[in-house]
């Protein structure tokens, strides 16, 4: 039985380091399109991937030392934290784009990086949860989550850019940004209740 923790435990840390490389990679790749596009939901995703790469680091360090209750916690509080400053981040920047009425730009970079990010978030995503539930680890599912929603919210940026750039429809760009709110809400408070529960 050790034997097989073990591998999990290795396969955790695989899914993790992947996740990692992908989104160091990405965050640069999506900042430096939303500063050319100017595109206010570019820049939300790329500060995700950048609380991806965080959330990342947080479950590598408790994988590492699975026995210990209170590293799960404060790995938990980080992760939730983040999560909740992304979102009012990305919240005061998308009422601002829509109020001063900014119009982004068309972002072939970010179009092809999102799609390619969602499909394999969404394949990490499940990686990550099927090793979670077989180790018991709160930390590892909960990240699992947080790489599905990095899918999810590839998916609707991705959706925003293509309506812009196929319909010139500006506000779809900062609609889609609030996307990133919402789960940035939802996932911060609900890491910030595991640790209470």
């Amino acid at each position: 039985m050790a034997g097989s923790s073990e591998r999990l435990r290795r396969r955790g840390l695989w899914l993790e380091y992947t996740t990692l490389g992908w989104n160091v990679v990405g965050s640069a790749l999506v900042l430096v399109a939303a500063v050319l596009a100017r595109s206010v939901a570019l820049a939300g995703f790329g500060l995700d991937s950048l609380i991806e790469i965080v959330a990342s680091l947080v479950v590598v360090w408790q994988l590492r030392e699975m026995n210990a209750a209170e590293r799960e916690r404060r790995a938990m509080r980080i992760i939730g934290t983040a999560f909740l400053l992304l979102a009012a981040y990305v919240a005061g920047q998308s009422t601002y784009v829509l109020v001063a009425q900014s119009h982004p730009h068309r972002s072939l970079l970010g179009i092809v990086w999102l799609g390619l990010t969602a499909v394999a978030m969404f394949a990490l995503a499940a990686g990550k949860r099927e090793t979670g539930r077989a180790l018991g680890n709160r930390v590892l599912q909960t990240e699992a989550q947080v790489t599905a929603i990095d899918g999810l919210l590839a998916t609707a940026v991705l959706a925003g850019l293509i309506v812009n750039a196929a319909l010139g429809w500006w506000w779809a760009d900062p609609a889609a940004a609030f996307v990133i709110v919402y789960y940035g809400l939802r996932e911060g408070s609900h890491a910030l209740h595991e640790t209470t529960g």
